[in-house]
């Protein structure tokens, strides 16, 4: 299949073709022809697959095919949860649009207003915002959203998971009721099937993988470790994987800063992105990082979407997220475009509850190994869900035990897939959004 066989303009295949690109992905296939059709759509795909370009390709073609507007009001509105992802959205529109007279504004905290004014009140054709910084312009009457005639959310999950559920239905109440809306996510939970609900009419839903996936060439294992000594397995990994550049998430914006200080005093060069950082700093250190400068990059769950690094061979969890979708979009960072990748995460005892709900995320099994010399203090109890399940605690075989090196055979321990307390969910998604 080409592109053109989807009915993309030449304009566009061309601007395609310049970077390399010549077959659509799965996601952009399906999408593509609903979108120029005018359907609605609700696409449910993993990180990695193209999704960005299934959404701003027939945007782009829609647009032109409308004409030019007299008036400065925005014609489409791209609703995104970072400044990271913001950018990337931004620099595929400016890439795609080459051979066509468009005009695009990016809208996110961190930085001056008054650039962003600028541009608004110029007049644009398309906005790529994050939330809360698009209403301090709504509330500043800024710009003016009644023109819209296309609504993208993407990484809808994502924005929910963030808080940002109340900014979007006061953005929804400054759209027409007539406009075209698409709503892309990873994960479906009960709070995004409402608003999808609320928002779509009559969608198409185009569904590229099992929701709360990961690519299939992602390989998974985890190391039980006392939580005071994951940073020394941590750098012992990183010494014997020296020729890979990793991206380890840690839990907290202070933590992370942290431990890239720590992993630059073992002779690792390690930069930080995370919430508190502007975004010039965030900016710059993702540039040392894709330039090879700095071989690992520590960050928070911010950075877990929107950052395109292609052929990243290695995440690392330093700490298991709360929220246990959240590993999806950890995860998603390696393993894209039909790369092999692999994901460690170094669990202690504490964080055995977390490492069952990701079991339950997953519905699959994760290898459990322990590295030799870093047995845990005491043993990582799986209850119900783990492998330890129904067998006495004097009887335990003993424990798996490795060197971390980077190829390793694998042992699955059974997951299961039994429920946990709603309740426990929701504190650990509050806790995840207010360490961010």
């Amino acid at each position: 299949m080409s592109f053109e066989s989807l009915g993309l303009a030449p304009a566009l295949v061309r601007a395609l073709a310049e970077r390399n690109y010549t077959a659509p992905t799965p996601i952009q296939a399906e999408a593509i022809p609903l979108v120029l059709a005018g359907h609605d759509l609700l696409g449910g795909a993993q990180t990695g697959t193209g999704k960005t370009a299934a959404f701003v390709l027939p945007m782009l073609q829609r647009l032109h095919a409308m004409g030019q507007r007299n008036d400065r009001r925005p014609r489409a509105l791209i609703l995104v949860p970072t400044r990271e992802l913001a950018v990337q959205v931004n620099d595929s529109i400016r890439a795609y649009s080459k051979y066509q007279r468009l005009q695009v504004a990016t809208i996110y905290g961190g930085v001056g207003m008054n650039p962003q004014v600028d541009a608004l009140r110029r007049g644009v054709d398309v906005v790529v915002a994050c939330p809360g910084r698009l209403i301090d312009h709504l509330d500043q009457r800024n710009v003016d959203l009644s023109g819209v005639e296309m609504l993208v959310l993407d990484e809808a999950d994502r924005m929910l998971d963030m808080g940002f559920l109340p900014s979007i239905k006061r953005i929804l109440g400054k759209l027409p009721g007539k406009r075209q809306t698409l709503l892309f996510s990873a994960t479906f939970e009960d709070a995004l099937k409402k608003l999808a609900l609320e928002m779509l009419r009559d969608p198409r839903e185009v569904q590229i993988a099992a929701r709360n996936t990961i690519a299939e060439k992602v390989t998974h294992r985890a190391h039980p470790v006392d939580g005071n000594r994951k940073r020394d397995l941590l750098i012992d990994i990183l010494s014997q994987r020296w020729q890979e550049q990793v991206l380890v998430f840690g839990k907290t914006k202070h933590g992370c800063n942290r431990l890239a200080e720590q992993l630059e005093k073992a002779g690792i060069s390690a930069v930080a992105i995370h919430g508190n950082k502007s975004q010039a700093q965030r900016l710059k250190a993702l540039k040392e990082f894709k330039e090879g400068k700095a071989r690992v990059l520590v960050a928070t769950d911010v950075a877990a979407r929107g950052l395109d690094i292609p052929l990243l061979p290695l995440v690392i969890n330093h700490d298991l997220p709360m929220v246990a979708e959240d590993y999806v979009h950890r995860i998603g960072r390696t393993g894209r475009a039909g790369a092999n990748g692999e994901a460690i995460s170094l669990v202690s005892p504490d964080e055995a509850q977390l490492l069952r709900a990701i079991h339950r995320v997953l519905k699959a099994d994760i290898e459990m190994i322990t590295v030799e010399g870093y047995a845990p203090s005491r043993p990582i109890r799986m209850g119900n869900d783990g492998p330890s399940a129904g067998r006495p605690s004097g009887n335990r075989p003993p424990s798996k035990q490795r060197r971390p090196h980077a190829q390793q055979n694998t042992r699955h321990a059974h997951a299961g897939n039994r429920g946990g307390a709603q309740g426990q969910e929701q504190r650990q998604r509050r806790d995840a959004r207010t360490s961010r």
